[in-house]
């Protein structure tokens, strides 16, 4: 029966084969280093006979015939057992201690070891090394699990990374003694240029010093611990500036050390082979494909981080998401079954038929009448009606008023269907009218909903960022436990677990400069007495002011015009100003209706098509003949981009250091007509512009718009209020200073956040 070994499962085990050989040249008299390692390969699971045969390879490395047949009866019994457990679908339990130690027999009585100069028999060194063996298996054995299983794969323990290092203790000994001090520093300095790059953090260093470990000891001596830890520390200062750098400061910090080592004053061929042992490691680090190493880090960062959190959240916002998506799709659906088309009322035939019916079912003229075509003159006559509403006499076709017997019957039936048809078509439109305005409604909410789902259903992923900002936190003194980042854009979210008595200010700055985007507090949620949860936002690029100047009508108590400023969000907001037809506390009702109608939409960020249609039907069914002037801006504070909504109101303007833009609109107040076509523009303001709406009262006061345009090109404001109470001011100083009319100024100016 031929075994089949995946293509992983065949790295894994020559991998595990070259460790065994290096393991063995480890030791001065290749004593069996490589047992430690082929029983931890055993106990994770692989295959006996694959790992018996490796085992047996690797104790060529001892050069005796009887240090082989000590292996190969080692390997033997080792392969018998475990092959035995796998048969019967068992793993070895704490016994498996003890097949260890049996197997060390065949090395006391067979390895040629010649003793060291120790005070100790041979004998009693054998027994030492053997015992040494059964505890590097114990130890060999979480190390080799890790290393196969869970390395890239989880968040190793301190007790499992101690045994890896162990394990490349004893290989990186190997290595040396096996190939040399040049294959040595080509391994070792590739790992750690590779760390370096990929985790650019403090956690390299340790990692640099377990490399030099294996050197240290071939060598005696703790120098290539000092070397290792400064090349990964200058290594680590270069990382975030690139590749290159980081792998030029290695090969000439390398290049130097090498000259305290007495390098120079050997031969050419030594020194070309031990410069190249670090030249060719860097040159491979440098020629890594950068999609590799994003990769790379990606896994890295999330077997590092806490993984259950972001996945319970995830689900939880994906759950969310479909939910609303689902509701979402049960309002388009309520949209689509109002959303129908005015049934049909009928033509002149069909209420010909009726007139027939009724009128002409008894008359001794009626089969004289159908052959001479009176139906057709009907038809003219009640075509006439359906224009005017109702027929007279004068509106009778001559040849049916000369062939019918009944003309004044005629006539009343006639006016009397148009009567009930009239009022059955109103009846129609009103209820048209109200099943377009509740499929406006649901068609609102289905877009929110849905915009709304699908924020939801963004996932949390990890982010290289998120360590770089720990790291900027730690630099400035602040410790955190967890940080997420998420959203692209404006959207961009910061969320970070830090001391309560942090500053926001600095918090927002910190991170700010750490990701290279502009951030400020968004809100600061107390999780216990000490932490709290600092929520970061994409800072817009602008920020506005506002200025508000009103008067009352002379003699009135309360002003008709009503104004609104409303934060949406951090980035948007909406102004209006909305003008009652007439003065005094009901038009004021009227405004206010409107502009409540407004923020709500808004708030609820329905859609801007949908806003001014659904306003405009609840206006006209609740008004009772009272309408209300508009303008409105929602503006957007990362572009500086304002939507003008004009709708019966005096013009507005944008004042522009010395250029003034004029906003004008021609439609009629909201709630005058079945569906207003408002005046729509889009403008885009920079710093330190303004945006001046105004009523009508004002506007009036400077007797035309010549006269109005010229007066604000010539005023240079410093600030929105001071320049909403000028223009309050001349308007009533041109009035002689009795306000004729309700009159308000509403003004926004644009300046850089800070």
């Amino acid at each position: 029966m031929k075994r089949k070994i995946a293509y992983p499962t065949l790295l894994q085990y020559a991998a595990v084969a070259a460790a065994m050989v290096l393991m063995n040249f480890a030791l001065p008299q290749r004593e069996p280093l490589a047992f430690p390692l082929f029983y931890a390969a055993l106990v994770a699971g692989g295959d006996p006979l694959v790992l018996g045969g490796a085992y047996l390879i690797a104790s060529a490395a001892a050069l005796s015939w009887q240090a082989s047949l000590s292996a190969a009866i080692q390997g033997g019994m080792c392969a018998i057992v475990w092959s035995i457990y796998r048969k019967l679908g068992r793993k070895a339990g704490y016994e498996r201690a003890v097949y260890a130690a049996c197997a060390q027999v065949p090395f006391f009585f067979l390895f040629p070891h010649m003793g060291y100069d120790f005070p100790l028999s041979v004998l009693l060194q054998k027994v030492v090394l053997a015992g040494g063996f059964v505890m590097l298996c114990m130890l060999f054995e979480g190390g080799l699990a890790a290393l196969l299983f869970r390395a890239f794969r989880a968040r190793l323990t301190a007790g499992e990374l101690t045994e890896i290092a162990c394990i490349w203790l004893f290989t990186g000994m190997g290595l040396y003694a096996a190939l040399g001090s040049e294959a040595f520093f080509a391994l070792s300095l590739f790992a750690l240029l590779l760390f370096a790059v990929l985790f650019r953090s403090a956690v390299c260093v340790p990692i640099a010093v377990v490399l030099s470990v294996p050197l240290c000891v071939m060598r005696l001596s703790a120098v290539p611990l000092a070397e290792y830890a400064v090349f990964s520390t200058v290594a680590l200062l270069l990382a975030p500036y690139g590749r290159i750098p980081a792998a030029l400061s290695l090969f000439a910090l390398f290049a130097g050390a090498m000259f305290f080592e007495g390098l120079y004053s050997q031969g050419a061929l030594p020194i070309l082979f031990t410069l190249l042992s670090c030249l060719l490691p860097t040159i491979v680090v440098i020629c890594l494909p950068e999609r590799l190493l994003a990769r790379a880090r990606r896994g890295l960062l999330f077997y590092r981080e806490s993984t259950l959190p972001r996945i319970a959240v995830n689900r939880n916002r994906r759950a969310v998401g479909e939910q609303l998506y689902e509701v979402s799709s049960l309002f388009r659906e309520i949209e689509n079954s109002f959303d129908t088309a005015r049934p049909e009322d009928g033509g002149p035939e069909k209420l010909r038929k009726q007139l027939q019916s009724s009128l002409c079912t008894g008359c001794h003229r009626r089969k004289l009448c159908e052959a001479e075509g009176m139906g057709e003159q009907m038809e003219k006559l009640i075509a006439v009606g359906k224009a005017k509403g109702r027929v007279d006499l004068i509106d009778v076709p001559t040849e049916l008023n000369h062939g019918c017997v009944n003309t004044a019957g005629l006539l009343f039936a006639l006016n009397k269907h148009l009567a009930d048809h009239h009022r059955m078509t109103l009846e129609l439109e009103t209820a048209r009218q109200g099943r377009m305005l509740l499929a406006r409604q649901a068609h609102g909410v289905s877009e929110i909903l849905r915009n709304i789902a699908l924020e939801q259903s963004a996932e949390l992923t990890f982010s290289e960022e998120e360590h770089l900002l720990a790291e900027a936190f730690a630099k400035a003194g602040i410790l955190s436990s967890e940080i997420f980042l998420y959203g692209e854009g404006e959207h961009f979210t910061a969320t970070a677990t830090l001391e309560n008595k942090a500053s926001g200010e600095k918090i927002a700055k910190i991170a700010g400069e750490a990701l290279n985007i502009p951030l400020a507090l968004s809100e600061k949620l107390p999780l216990t007495e000490d932490r709290a949860c600092f929520v970061l936002k994409r800072r817009p690029d602008f920020d506005a002011a506002f200025g508000i100047a009103s008067r009352p009508k002379e003699g009135e108590l309360a002003s008709g015009d009503t104004h609104s400023i409303l934060k949406i969000d951090e980035r948007r907001f909406i102004v209006a100003l909305s003008d009652g037809m007439g003065s005094g506390e009901e038009a004021r009702k009227i405004s206010d209706r409107t502009l409540t109608l407004l923020e709500s939409f808004y708030k609820a960020r329905m859609p801007s098509d949908t806003v001014l249609s659904t306003v405009n039907d609840l206006l006209a069914f609740s008004s009772e003949e009272r309408f209300a002037c508009l303008d409105l801006a929602a503006f957007d504070l990362d572009s500086g981009v304002a939507d003008v909504v004009k709708i019966g109101s005096p013009p507005g303007f944008v004042l522009s250091g010395e250029t003034l833009q004029v906003l004008e609109g021609g439609s009629l107040p909201i709630g005058v007509l079945e569906a207003i076509r408002p005046a729509c523009l889009r403008i885009e303001m920079k710093e330190d512009d303004f945006l001046i709406f105004m009523s009508d009262g004002i506007s009036t006061a400077f007797g035309s718009s010549a006269e109005l345009c010229a007066y604000l090109s010539k005023l240079h404001p410093l600030n929105p209020q001071s320049l909403a109470e000028e223009i309050l001011r001349d308007a009533l100083r041109r009035y002689r200073g009795r306000a004729e009319d309700d009159m308000t100024v509403l003004t926004v100016k644009l300046a850089k956040s800070a």
